[in-house]
């Protein structure tokens, strides 16, 4: 069982906060910050009950310490939007970093400096989860996106810190994916995304078990269509895994679920912002596919009209490039329109693909958690998750 921490008795206890401030950072500025305003509730529940609310995340991936990966930004920012004055600690560890977590005041806020300028964090290092527990009492996993990682602070954390509880954030995340994947309302369609069929092998045959249709889109979908005997010109195809890609559509045909695949393709010769794109039905040889084109579009929308629920995980075309990007944003568009459609996106590049749209708000739930999504539809275990429970 995991308990909310709206549970946890967290007055007069030092809790230490898992959150996912993984934020982007230009010449000091945060440009999105998203995660963080993603972790307030959490962080004001404790600091308004009672508790002191010692925070750590992770920030990039430094090779070594680092001024450009510091979370300082990430603690004036807090300071501005709790109203109060959130420190950075030096580290995350040591002794200096302990008194701090020790002499903070219950209602307040310490933020730690980023957990991967140690090597212990990544390792799971049982000594590191020590130092990281110290000075504290209560552990709170608010962070999703980082909970398919078994870190010290995800997982090795809980064993000297048998208090523990999921944030608001972590509680939303789940609920929503036990509704959309355990008794959803029917038809109930996946469209899949990205590049890669060996990303989504295991999501592919999870989701045959539960889903009516899947919609394929994004350069995955052309090692399908090569493994049909489809000419797919220079368009990205994982060769070795093309006796894969016949072995999931004829499973799919097995279980009487639609497999659809583009029917035509946005092309160019190369993803480049200058590429001259055009709409082909048969791609040429010296072209490669870049984004679906308007007939699939059509089909996708057609296919979606009799839905009443969509799991959407993936890009449908290089969507960081204008010219490439119509075809997410228009199916995207097609379900946020749809009344009475329940709608799962998940998180990392589907997310960031539909952010700066006027109808991103009108989806049921955008994941924050890109790759613990993904393993969560795969049906593994989150081992942050599996931390959590009592």
């Amino acid at each position: 069982m995991i308990i909310p921490v709206s549970q946890l008795p967290v007055a007069g206890k030092r809790v230490l906060v898992r959150c996912d401030f993984n934020v982007p950072i230009l010449q000091g500025e945060i440009t999105d910050p998203t995660r963080i305003d993603a972790s307030l509730e959490t962080i004001r529940w404790i600091t308004g009950h009672g508790g002191a609310a010692i925070l750590c995340s992770h920030l990039g991936r430094p090779k070594e310490r680092t001024p450009e990966l510091s979370l300082k930004p990430v603690a004036a920012y807090l300071t501005k939007v709790l109203g109060r004055k959130v420190a950075l600690a030096p580290d995350c560890i040591g002794e200096v970093t302990c008194r701090m977590a020790e002499t903070l005041p219950m209602g307040e806020a310490l933020l730690l400096e980023n957990l991967r300028f140690h090597p212990e964090e990544e390792a799971n290092a049982e000594d590191f989860a020590h130092e990281l527990a110290r000075g504290k009492s209560a552990y709170v996993n608010d962070a999703f996106g980082t909970a398919h990682r078994a870190h010290a602070s995800t997982a090795g954390v809980v064993a000297f810190l048998p208090e523990r509880a999921a944030g608001f954030l972590m509680m939303r995340e789940l609920e929503a994916l036990r509704a959309f994947t355990e008794n959803p309302e029917r038809p109930l369609i996946a469209i899949l995304g990205g590049a890669k069929v060996s990303d989504k092998i295991g999501v592919i045959r999870n989701l045959l078990t539960k889903v009516n249709t899947i919609l394929i889109g994004g350069a995955m979908a052309y090692t399908f269509l090569k493994a049909r005997g489809i000419a797919v010109g220079r368009s990205r195809v994982e060769d070795d895994k093309r006796e894969l890609a016949l072995q999931l559509m004829s499973e799919a045909a097995n279980r009487q679920v639609d497999f659809v695949l583009p029917i035509d393709h946005v092309v160019a010769a190369a993803p480049e912002a200058g590429a001259k794109a055009e709409t082909v039905v048969q791609i040429p040889t010296e072209l490669m596919a870049l984004d679906i084109g308007p007939r699939t579009v059509e089909e996708f929308r057609n296919r979606l009209a009799g839905a009443r629920t969509v799991i959407w995980n993936g890009p449908l075309g290089y969507f960081e490039l204008p010219q490439f990007a119509r075809g997410t944003l228009q199916v995207g568009e097609a379900i946020a329109n749809h009344e009475g459609l329940k709608s799962l996106i998940g998180g990392g590049d589907t997310a960031a693909a539909i952010a700066h749209a006027p109808w991103a708000g009108r989806f049921t739930h955008i994941s924050t958690g890109g790759g613990a999504t993904l393993e969560y539809l795969e049906g593994l275990v989150l081992p942050g998750v599996k931390a959590l429970e009592r």
